[in-house]
């Protein structure tokens, strides 16, 4: 029975004999009464003026398909908010984090350069600070971040428990970005769409090689993901509440320099946020607020310290490579690809239709065509941001870890993609598990090959010990891993170090010599007390003229050589040690 301010509306009925079955009578529900062909079934649905659902039913809409198949088949669930929902979401949340947990951790190699250099960067600046012992300066002139800022910190856990201590930091950094970038997708989107993007998002190469190195890298992509999510969350409140996030964006440019690449991202997105509420005024308002307080912040950060010349030569006038532009574009695609396809394929589809509402869980208002367009180019295009800028340097130096730093904010359109192959009531469920296997399978080999391209020195660092001694100095390649294993035995430190891509040396006459000429006079000299050289089937050009010096010079003998291999190839160290007045030739 209806009422007046009921509308009704009328499906056309089925063929008899597929309800001839059902029971009639005048308790049966309207949906389970026999009809014939011709017939017409009339349901209450709410009124126009209504946004709520009638009981017992989940949509706005009754439709054909819907409903000439009988009950609704995810009768039970709300598009309201509901524990359940909420519950059974985090709990898949929660596996999807273990899994790329493990699949870090499963990870294994040496302490790579970088790693090495940071962590001992940390500890001279703690031993500075706190100790007074003497400044060796130069970090804050070329590393990519502030040295004060994750060098302290990873030197503080690495005094704790070592180098494992400091990768699992970064784990719990790339885990807790997941974990924000499943949130801000829910309240972007819904539950389902923020699983998609979570576990596409935590199965691909960057995140799990991220997920165990030691480096910025993992700090800042947790800052910009907690940037994002409070500008989301707060984008309908006070319009000084964007505000908040400005201190994390500051410090995430701080952490690593690049990161200001992302933050008109994070603006951009807080625009949208608020526009979606509030109306363009208001979201204006809060995106200017936002933007001038991480200007303010970084104004002062500039001012108060002397990173200016590393911004300049790590970020904005970064030296040119040799790169060829299709093999980073090969590259690109392989490391980030599936992912950048799958946020085009949801925004295409989010922009033609809205369809969160069929999701238990979506919303119950649609955007507008323009802002979901203007949202998935904005998600989507932000994964190119890096590739490009690299492209354009012809530089393929750490080009898989930066990589992800756009897709983190690609994901939550790679998320909608995915939704949209599974369909509503997860028609589909084959295109989910396929798109799932493929990420698995490009993430697990992908981050393994990128782990293991630096050599294993588990089996250098003990003849090093051998023959380092405190005061000596050396020439190496690598030399970050050797000072960083060595210096906690207390055999050596950074300033007796030289590397093979700078040499000031000031020759017999009292010239500065630099480069080649630099080298070719210390070894002739016999300066070096020791020469470590990793020796691959591609040398450079200054290990090539470094070990042909020591040869002729006679000042040198090859103590020993040590094979390795890579993911990519095999090679050698070979250890030179300076020979006695007395015995050379």
């Amino acid at each position: 029975m209806t009422t007046a301010e009921d509308p009704v509306v009328a499906v056309p009925g089925r063929a008899a004999e597929t309800s001839a079955t059902l029971p009639a009578g005048p308790g049966t529900p309207a949906h389970h009464q026999p009809f014939d062909p011709e017939s017409t079934l009339r349901l209450r649905v709410p009124p126009a003026r209504s946004r709520e659902p009638a009981p017992g039913y989940t949509f706005d809409e009754i439709t054909r398909a819907d409903w000439v198949l009988g009950p609704v088949p995810d009768r039970g669930w709300s598009a309201a908010p509901g524990a359940r929902r909420t519950w059974v979401s985090r709990a898949l949340l929660a596996c999807l984090l273990l899994v790329q947990a493990v699949l870090s951790l499963r990870l294994h190699n040496t302490a790579f350069e970088d790693e090495a250099l940071y962590i001992y960067a940390g500890h001279a600046m703690i031993g500075h600070l706190f100790h007074g012992a003497p400044d060796y300066g130069g970090f804050s002139s070329y590393f990519s971040g502030s040295p004060a800022l994750y060098p302290v910190l990873a030197a503080w856990v690495d005094s704790v428990g070592g180098l494992t201590a400091v990768r699992l930091m970064s784990l719990v950094f790339m885990l807790g970005a997941t974990g924000l970038l499943y949130s801000f997708t829910r309240m972007l989107f819904n539950e389902r769409t923020a699983l998609c993007a979570a576990g596409i998002f935590a199965v691909c190469q960057s995140t799990l090689f991220l997920g165990y190195f030691a480096t910025y890298d993992a700090l800042a992509i947790l800052l910009l993901a907690l940037s994002a999510w409070v500008l989301v969350r707060v984008a309908a409140g006070h319009w000084a509440l964007p505000l908040a996030a400005a201190p994390v964006a500051a410090l995430a440019v701080g952490v690593k320099y690049a990161s200001a690449l992302f933050l008109p991202t994070v603006a951009a997105l807080l625009l949208l946020a608020a526009y979606r509420h509030l109306g363009g005024r208001q979201a204006l308002l809060r995106a200017a607020v936002f933007t001038a307080g991480v200007t303010v912040l970084l104004g002062i950060g500039l001012a108060t310290t002397d990173y200016l010349q590393a911004i300049r030569s790590t970020t904005t006038d970064r030296a040119h490579g040799a790169t060829s532009v299709p093999t980073m574009a090969w590259d690109c695609f392989r490391w980030g690809g599936l992912i950048f396809v799958l946020a085009c394929l949801g925004t295409a589809l989010y922009a033609r239709r809205d369809r969160l509402g069929e999701v238990p869980g979506g919303r119950r208002t649609a955007p507008d065509t323009r802002w979901r367009l203007a949202l998935g180019v904005v998600l989507t295009g932000t994964a190119l941001l890096a590739p490009a800028y690299q492209i354009h340097l012809q530089t393929s130096v750490s080009l898989h870890k930066h990589i992800g730093y756009g897709l983190l904010f690609a994901a939550p359109m790679a998320g909608v993609g995915v939704s949209r192959l599974m369909g509503a009531h997860f028609r589909f469920p084959q295109a989910a598990i396929a798109v799932g296997v493929l990420a698995l399978t490009l993430g697990m080999s992908q981050s393994a090959q990128n782990y293991g391209i630096w050599p294993d020195s588990t089996y250098l660092m003990p003849e090093l010990a051998k023959n380092v001694r405190p005061g000596q100095k050396w020439l190496g390649q690598p030399h970050e891993a050797p000072v960083y294993y060595l210096s906690r035995a207390g055999l050596t430190d950074y300033t007796y170090w030289t590397s093979i891509y700078y040499i000031d040396y000031t020759g017999r006459q009292g010239r500065h010599l630099m480069g080649p000429e630099g080298y070719r006079a210390a070894i002739d000299d016999g300066w070096f007390d020791g020469v470590v050289l990793d020796w691959n089937d591609q040398p450079g050009d200054v290990q090539t003229l470094i070990r042909g010096e020591m040869r002729t010079s006679g000042r040198y003998r090859m103590a020993g050589a040590l094979t390795y291999r890579t993911s990519v190839g095999t090679g050698h160290f070979e250890i030179w040690l300076r020979v006695p007045a007395a015995h050379r030739r």
